[in-house]
């Protein structure tokens, strides 16, 4: 499905990462993947999942350095000259300011945080327009907390609702261009942001009892929802939240209380 298409990867961890789930999806439908990390210690977990995935093309990118955007995209277009998608899936906000009450947030976190995890987007889009193709796509990750209040999620849920909104002025600058831009709002992962959320497992647990599908995605699931919305078989879709939840963010109230 992917064939001579060429795109970065933003995000990966470890492979837990949703990141990674996307990466080995899209790579099995042969597409060419160049994997941004944050640092030396990061790239240290990335450098083996690449080799899997016969990615040969690691660039180091900080979000909190506007060169490093500027940096990537020199690389990209040496390399490559255009490319055809990008995954953004970077969030980051202090963790012991996720605990608690979201009053309680500083204007320091607020501001990293919504730079990181939201404006990092619109600054990759704006960057690597140039050289984006016809038909190309940007996909994001959200989550259900930018609708709804999650317990200890706070501050990262105001930037998910920001980053989702995002995608909904992106996709129609963008628009004109034919470059689409969605979401995918994944349900509860084991992953390491999934971690730094307290009392996470419980949240894992609920959502499993009260989804539609009684468990929670898994994340190869995940995978192939992104690969259908980085595809030409979602060529008419742009703009949207795609939950792939297992029907959670459906329900309104347990069916067993």
């Amino acid at each position: 499905m992917l064939k001579n298409k060429k795109g970065l990867v933003f995000g990966i961890a470890n492979n837990h990462s949703i990141a990674w789930g996307i990466s080995k999806e899209i790579a099995k439908n042969n597409a060419e993947i160049a994997i941004c990390y944050q640092n030396e210690i990061l790239l240290k977990r990335v450098k083996p999942l690449s080799e899997q995935i016969n990615s040969d093309i690691l660039i180091e990118c900080d979000f909190n350095n506007s060169d490093s955007i500027n940096n990537t995209v020199n690389i990209i277009k040496k390399k490559w000259g255009t490319i055809d998608f990008i995954v953004h899936a970077v969030a980051f906000a202090d963790k012991t300011e996720l605990n608690g009450r979201y009053i309680d947030t500083s204007k320091e976190n607020f501001i990293n945080c919504l730079n990181i995890s939201c404006f990092s987007l619109t600054s990759l889009a704006k960057s690597f327009e140039p050289i984006m193709n016809q038909g190309g796509s940007i996909l994001t990750l959200s989550f259900y907390g930018s609708n709804k209040v999650i317990p200890n999620y706070n501050l990262m849920g105001v930037a998910k609702a920001a980053l989702e909104t995002s995608v909904k002025y992106l996709s129609v600058d963008l628009g004109q261009k034919n470059i689409r831009v969605n979401a995918i709002s994944a349900g509860p992962m084991r992953t390491i942001a999934g971690a730094a959320i307290n009392n996470a497992r419980e949240v894992f647990k609920f959502t499993e009892k009260n989804s539609a599908l009684n468990r929670n995605a898994q994340l190869d699931e995940i995978g192939k929802s992104a690969l259908y919305l980085i595809s030409d078989m979602s060529s008419a879709v742009t703009g949207e939240v795609h939950y792939v939840d297992c029907g959670y963010n459906i329900i309104g109230m347990p069916r067993d209380l």
